[in-house]
Parts: structure tokens; sequence; C-alpha cells
């Protein structure tokens, strides 16, 4: 097995910021998945509608959504994109909340940051209006299910 190619680095291992430049404009696509448990009584006060601090899940779409938008702010050496559609959905299940965001752009580079970022914060968010009734809820599975476009082609996450 070869070794990775680190792209975000220069030949004196400085941190830079990849060029793009010269890559094609294509159609690119990521889908992004992330969890977050939590006590039934949560879950069932999320679907209730009776947390103190609202609909709880219209903000996390929201945060979520806005996150993507914002990525290249918070990731150092991720590229400022525009996005043509951000999608976060939000599945209340008993003890859990699965988050799905859906990020595409036609451009130069990938959208997977933008997918990823936005499930972290919705999921962030959850726990910021969920938190005076749970404490024990946990953030966790955060991966890239899906992307497509670009030089290196499609993924489809192996389970």
């Amino acid at each position: 097995m070869s070794e990775p190619e680190f792209t975000h680095l220069d030949q004196s291992g400085n941190a830079h910021m990849v060029d793009v430049g010269d890559k094609a404009v294509t159609r690119r696509r990521a889908i992004a998945r992330a969890i977050i448990t939590m006590n039934v009584a949560t879950s069932q006060a999320i679907v209730s509608g009776a947390l103190p601090k609202g609909d709880v899940l219209a903000v996390a779409r929201i945060a979520g959504i806005q996150a993507a938008k914002r990525t290249s702010d918070l990731i150092p050496l991720c590229h400022p994109l525009m996005l043509s559609k951000v999608s976060v959905d939000l599945t209340v299940r008993d003890g859990a909340v699965d988050i799905e965001a859906i990020v595409e752009t036609t451009g130069q580079t990938g959208v997977e940051m933008e997918a990823l970022t936005a499930c972290s914060v919705a999921a962030l968010t959850l726990y910021d209006m969920c938190k005076s009734a749970d404490k024990n809820m946990v953030i966790g599975e955060v991966a890239l299910w899906e992307k497509s476009g670009g030089r290196s082609g499609d993924f489809r996450r192996q389970v």
C-alpha cells in the first residue's frame, strides 16, 4: 500500500490551501450522517414539543444549513463554495435523533466537509437545546456516506 498524499501540505510540510484552479467544474454531491443519542424521555419531549426552547428540530435544521454555508469560515483550508443545495433531515426515534445532510454544488472541489459540518452543527444545536433535560446525550457516528463528482469519482460508505 502506498503512502497517502496529503494535498494540504507543501513540499516543506507547511499547510496551504490546495489550488483547484485547473480542476474541471463538475456537479458535486455529498451525504453525511450523524446520530445523537439521548434518554427516551428526551426524544419523546422533542416529538411532543415539550422542551422549553421550542421547536428544537427546526432550529437544528437551520443551524445545519447555516453551518454548511459557513464551512470555510470554520475549517481553515476549505474553499468557500457557492452551494446549490443544502438539506438537513432529522428523524427522531426512541432514544436518538438521526441526522442526514445532503449538500450539492457545481464547482472545482467537493462538498464533503460542508455535509459533515452541517451534521455536526445540527447535532451540537440539538445538544444545546436539550441539555437542560438530558446532559447524558452523546453525539456520534459522524461520517461521510456518499459523494459523487470530481476526479476521485464516486464513494459509498461500506458498513
